[in-house]
């Protein structure tokens, strides 16, 4: 496994056990009541924060036993690396975009902000889940 498919593994798995976290935290804090009332704020601050240390942290846990068990191929990265991560980041871009407007309707009928930020907090989420399956897939199977 190359360098980038294992950052992107470690990105995938991180991301969906954050997003899972994030998900049970509001609805446990919510208790039964309306999810706009749970102060969210700092919930998904924190595993926003939390999620890119963890993905740090995979990250360089895994490449230190990828690179004791095979030295060589550490930073190793062949000629396709730059193509699968320009399409990876061109998938992540649409769902972006898709979240946009999403976010845009929900100021227009002057949603609630949970409402809102949630839109944009999952559609990041998405993004980042549907780019790094479609990197992975690319790494596998091809372009």
């Amino acid at each position: 496994m190359v360098y980038q498919e294992r950052n992107v593994w470690s990105s995938l798995v991180v991301t969906v056990i954050a997003l899972a976290a994030y998900v049970v935290i509001v609805l446990k804090e919510a208790d039964g009541g309306p999810l706009t009332a749970v102060d969210w704020v700092p919930i998904m601050f924190w595993t926003i924060i939390g999620s890119i240390a963890a993905s740090i942290v995979v990250s360089i846990v895994w490449g230190i036993v990828a690179g004791m068990r095979e030295p060589a191929g550490v930073g190793a990265r062949d000629i396709r690396d730059r193509d699968i991560a320009r399409m990876g980041t061109g998938v992540e871009q649409a769902f972006v975009a898709i979240a946009g407007v999403g976010v845009l309707v929900l100021c227009a009928v002057r949603a609630d902000w949970f409402w809102i930020a949630d839109t944009m907090f999952f559609g990041f989420a998405v993004a980042a889940v549907v780019g790094g399956v479609a990197r992975v897939v690319a790494c596998r199977r091809g372009l």
